[in-house]
């Protein structure tokens, strides 16, 4: 379905300014934006995807992964087409590249979203799959309904959304589970052909709104995997989003146009595992390795195992109802309901 876009500028010559991610496109009549799926018209933009969705399921929200919001719980998860980003190891590259004439979709109103996801028992809806920036109107829509039913939301993004979208959308949008692919600008570049900065910078603004946030960090052998690199991402979230801000370092799997790559040795993901613990944060963890221990919640005071998890299912949890530790009292970073 077709729907004039929000958040853009008109400017001369019927051109547009598209202003929900931080490409912010200047779209010529007729042309579309790096998205694939925001098309000028006339001097008007429009999304071409408002209720188009590519894939829907029910998953544990530990898929996400979200660790520290609604443990335990299932969340009905949808994903559309199109991407800011063009990564070489996207694994979902088959809806995040593809031509929308291409594409195979189905419609799903807002409407029928809030429903699907209530009767089928989930806590809340995560827009995930590929970029939920770039279905802003659609994504806005669902939240609004989603909340009015006591739906929680999740964005699983890569962050690169304008201050001004994510202002608009953030009364309605819970939390913010956001790739930080690198961190240096060198590799968005060439990778990603984005940038670092803006990533960053919405991240702040999401913790400054409220959301709750998650950070992960795909360590990608020769690509990432700086020891010194990944100390200064950790430092920064320490600084900026909090000591209490999970932080998953996740394993690697060659994919896409990096099949020539090798999966992530566990040893440097253990070792970015233990350099976030001494830089004091107090939920970091190891992703993509199944039955790891550090894939569990533990008290950051008396190292209580809270959470015991195999691979998306939870096997046991005992933070108490007040969200603390049961053995030292310990307040953990934790939203439940």
């Amino acid at each position: 379905m077709i729907h004039e876009a929000s958040l853009f500028e008109k400017l001369e010559k019927r051109k547009v300014k598209c202003h929900v991610c931080a490409h912010e496109c200047t779209i010529a009549d007729g042309k579309r934006g790096i998205c694939g799926v925001r098309e000028n018209r006339g001097g008007t933009l429009f999304t071409l995807i408002y209720n188009t969705v590519s894939s829907e399921a029910v998953d544990p929200i530990e898929k996400k992964p979200l660790y520290h919001f609604l443990p335990g719980t299932l969340s009905y998860s949808q994903g559309t087409i199109g991407c800011n980003f063009r990564c070489s190891h996207c694994q979902n590259w088959t809806i995040s590249q593809v031509e929308l004439e291409q594409a195979d979709i189905m419609e799903i109103t807002p409407e029928e979203s809030v429903a699907r996801a209530l009767a089928l028992d989930c806590a809340s809806i995560s827009w995930t799959y590929n970029e939920p920036t770039i279905w802003h109107e659609f994504t806005y829509d669902s939240a609004r309904l989603a909340h009015k039913a006591g739906l929680k939301t999740v964005y699983v993004t890569n962050g690169y959304i304008t201050e001004d979208a994510l202002r608009d959308i953030s009364p309605y949008l819970d939390a913010f589970r956001v790739d930080i692919k690198a961190f240096n600008d060198e590799f968005y570049r060439e990778t990603c052909r984005a940038h670092l900065q803006p990533v960053l910078d919405s991240s702040v603004v999401a913790r400054e709104l409220g959301m709750h946030i998650e950070v992960i960090n795909l360590v990608i052998p020769g690509k990432n995997d700086d020891l010194k690199e990944i100390r200064d991402l950790i430092e920064w979230v320490h600084d900026n989003l909090g000591p209490q801000t999970p932080v998953h370092f996740t394993r690697f799997y060659p994919m896409y146009k990096m099949k020539d790559a090798s999966p992530t040795p566990v040893a440097t993901l253990e070792k970015a595992w233990q350099m976030a613990k001494d830089a004091g944060m107090e939920y970091p963890y190891v992703g993509n390795v199944a039955g790891h221990e550090y894939e569990n919640t533990y008290c950051p005071r008396c190292g209580t195992l809270l959470i015991d998890r195999s691979g998306f299912q939870i096997a046991r949890n005992v933070i108490t109802e007040d969200r603390k530790c049961p053995d030292c009292g310990y307040g953990i970073a934790v939203v439940m309901d």
